[in-house]
């Protein structure tokens, strides 16, 4: 198992814990889609995310702090969907988006 691969089961095992159960692994070993707009991804040892158009990184290794940092804000992005995602979940699902993930 390569180590990308173990970080992100482990996020993911966090993400659910913290009630964030709709996040899934995009595929690539490195990458975990927790809603639209909202991805995280493994790379050089850090985790680093991506909501929308703003890039961030988790200043630790640890899949727990960075769990909780991404669960916290997948929760305010939900209470006060920005404004980005209108546009990026047309271009994803097509024109007519009806409900919010």
């Amino acid at each position: 198992m390569s180590e990308a691969r173990a970080a992100t089961e482990k996020l993911h095992t966090e993400l659910h814990g913290l009630g964030v159960t709709s996040a899934y692994e995009v595929g690539d070993d490195a990458t975990i889609s927790v809603w639209i707009g909202l991805v995280v991804r493994y790379r050089d040892g850090f985790y680093r995310w991506q909501e929308g158009p703003v890039k961030r990184r988790h200043l630790g290794t640890d899949p727990v702090g960075c769990a909780m940092r991404v669960a916290r804000r997948y929760k305010e992005l939900q209470a006060d969907i920005p404004l980005w995602w209108d546009d990026l979940a047309r271009e994803l699902r097509g024109r007519p988006v009806q409900d919010y993930p």
